[in-house]
């Protein structure tokens, strides 16, 4: 992709969406992305009953390969993508398998590929109202350079946190299969170490606009997940948001350490957000408290808290001027 087109295609999904366990080859989540990109830039939209299409050229263009070799992928995801599923978890705290797509179709002559989403997918991409979940947004130049479908995942998984600079426990099991690795596949330490973690950190500090490191955390001599700090290494012009309300909380003053840790802890008592506690937060306040204090540092959590920092006590017109009250 020509770096000109850094702030033009840019890829938005649910968290929930984004944090789905999935298990996509490289040139499946490129495809999906392409899709992404094209439905909003098209002004199209998404509709599971209306298909959208990928070119060859289109693909060339984005990932500055061979047509050749994106005839290859785009063939090859003809073929598989249909079949592939996934997995997350709902509002209600369910737990909701689907797959991506309803239909799909090659057409060889055009060297296209024909899809068509499902509803689960559909609602995890089009609805930017910010009314339920909040979103993970990307230019698409920062993977478009990528080589492995891990390195691309991890991105996606820790580009949601880079205003908080930090992410909470991923659990190991479910940060395996968020990365689309089969139970048996480099099921030693080491070996996952070394074949997807590390490989895919290097690369994303190599190609991407990310600069992250992990701490491994253990239970005894076990390590039971890993918690990655992730920063910006250039101070970039902010991506345009898709729909921005100016009288929500975002717009305001960012709290202080004091104020996020104050406020986290009242959130992480409230039954409404017990859901979003999972694994060791689910089990400890403190640690729930701790991941809603980073979440509260993003400006894209904070508007998903809005109605429950006010019903704990925060009051609008104080953080208006940035002198918020610890009531």
């Amino acid at each position: 992709m020509s770096k000109s087109s850094s702030q033009k295609d840019i890829v938005v999904k649910s968290n929930r969406l984004n944090s789905a366990l999935q298990n996509l080859s490289l040139a499946e989540i490129r495809i999906i992305q392409l899709a992404i990109v094209d439905a909003r830039e098209s002004g199209k939209g998404l509709d599971p009953s209306t298909p959208l299409t990928i070119s060859a050229s289109r693909y060339v263009e984005v990932f500055e390969t061979t047509r050749q070799n994106a005839y290859m992928r785009i063939k090859e995801t003809e073929e598989t993508l249909f079949n592939r599923r996934f997995s997350f978890i709902d509002e209600d705290g369910l737990l909701v398998k689907s797959r991506w797509l309803s239909q799909v179709r090659y057409l060889d002559n055009q060297g296209e590929i024909e899809l068509s989403f499902t509803p689960a997918v559909v609602k995890g991409i089009s609805r930017i109202d910010g009314a339920v979940d909040f979103f993970t947004q990307y230019s698409l130049q920062q993977t478009s350079g990528l080589d492995s479908a891990y390195s691309t995942r991890l991105y996606e998984l820790l580009v949601q946190w880079k205003a908080a600079k930090k992410t909470p426990l991923f659990e190991l099991e479910t940060f395996r299969a968020q990365l689309g690795l089969q139970e048996n596949e480099y099921a030693r330490m080491f070996d996952f170490k070394k074949r997807v973690l590390d490989m895919a950190v290097n690369e994303i500090n190599k190609v991407t606009d990310l600069k992250v490191s992990y701490q491994q955390i253990k239970e005894g001599r076990s390590i039971i997940g890993f918690i990655f700090t992730v920063t910006l290494k250039n101070k970039e012009a902010p991506l345009k948001d898709v729909k921005r309300d100016t009288n929500t909380l975002d717009m305001f003053v960012p709290m202080t350490d004091s104020q996020r840790y104050h406020f986290a802890k009242k959130l992480s008592k409230l039954h409404e957000l017990s859901y979003l506690a999972k694994g060791e937060a689910g089990r400890n306040y403190d640690v729930f408290a701790e991941q809603i204090a980073n979440e509260l540092s993003d400006p894209e959590r904070v508007k998903f808290y809005e109605k429950y920092l006010v019903q704990v006590g925060f009051k609008k017109s104080i953080w208006n001027l940035g002198l918020m009250k610890l009531a």
